[in-house]
């Protein structure tokens, strides 16, 4: 394979992409505010603070690259991996119906937020940074800081909540996070493994990456899995092409509680549909929250 080709392969998985805030949480009838929060690193992070009726509040991190704190587009994309727009704004709306308030940023080179200090998409590694920011903005809140926080995160936003447990300044220090749920985690290269692409091909595209100052795609967030003592919910879609069952048994396996639940989904053979599924039905992503916080 020439090498050309093996730079858009490295390209696909962490060159920042066009990510729009496409939707605005007004025109579901919800009242929020805009927000920015800085992470460690100095990246600020543009979100909405969506008002719910109770003191209780869910903190939402989107999967990456093609992803926003709105959610899905697909205009304007040329070649598309889903064809439907997914819009989060329904699953906020669920919750808020709830009493819960949420807390939606976009992760760095995402959205309305500033470009990270590294200039490549990191599959979690870099963006727990911004899960972590996004923790303590809310538990220095006048109005949260004393209010249960349940995590809602989906694929990197899971990989990077996973690795923010992981960091020494990160969410073990913060005993009001009392939940999490989550959705479809994977390694960069494990998305490229289960798309059958060759070793050899995963391995060139990891050295690129790294001799531009990347990170490895085959970081693995599996050793933090075990700094999770939340009760956790962990959801997969069957249909989703490229995801390792190998990895999601890992993953579940490691959580370190007897307070955890594997859903799995049953729907078409796209792994972007199920970043809709809890907007059209959200009982059991509901009743893990009401139980917990």
């Amino acid at each position: 394979m020439d090498q050309q080709t093996i730079e858009l392969i490295a390209d696909s998985l962490t060159k920042p992409g066009v990510a729009p805030v496409f939707s605005n949480p007004s025109e579901f009838g919800m009242t929020f505010e805009d927000v920015v929060f800085q992470a460690s690193d100095g990246v600020n992070l543009s979100g909405w603070l969506i008002k719910g009726t109770s003191n209780k509040i869910i903190i939402f991190s989107h999967f990456g690259i093609t992803s926003s704190r709105s959610g899905y587009t697909p205009e304007g994309r040329g070649e598309n991996a889903h064809q439907a727009e997914i819009n989060y704004l329904k699953t906020f709306k669920h919750l808020v119906d709830e009493g819960y308030s949420v807390l939606t940023y976009d992760f760095r080179h995402h959205g309305n937020s500033d470009a990270g200090t590294n200039p490549w998409f990191t599959g979690g590694v870099e963006e727990a940074k911004d899960v972590v920011a996004a923790v303590d903005f809310i538990s220095k809140h006048p109005t949260y800081k004393d209010s249960p926080i349940g995590l809602l995160s989906y694929c990197n936003g899971l990989n990077s909540t996973t690795y923010a447990f992981g960091r020494e300044d990160g969410l073990t220090n913060y005993d009001n996070i009392k939940a999490l749920f989550g959705m479809q985690p994977t390694t960069l290269a494990s998305l490229l493994e289960q798309s059958g692409t060759e070793k050899e091909v995963i391995d060139a595209a990891n050295q690129v990456n790294l001799a531009r100052g990347g990170v490895d795609l085959y970081a693995s967030f599996l050793p933090d899995v075990a700094k999770i003592t939340v009760p956790t919910t962990l959801a997969q879609g069957l249909g989703d092409p490229v995801y390792s069952k190998e990895l999601i048994d890992a993953y579940f396996d490691a959580i370190p509680n007897d307070e955890k639940e594997m859903l799995w989904l049953d729907g078409e053979k796209n792994r972007l549909s199920y970043y809709d599924w809890f907007n059209h039905s959200p009982e059991k992503m509901i009743a893990f929250f009401n139980k917990y916080l």
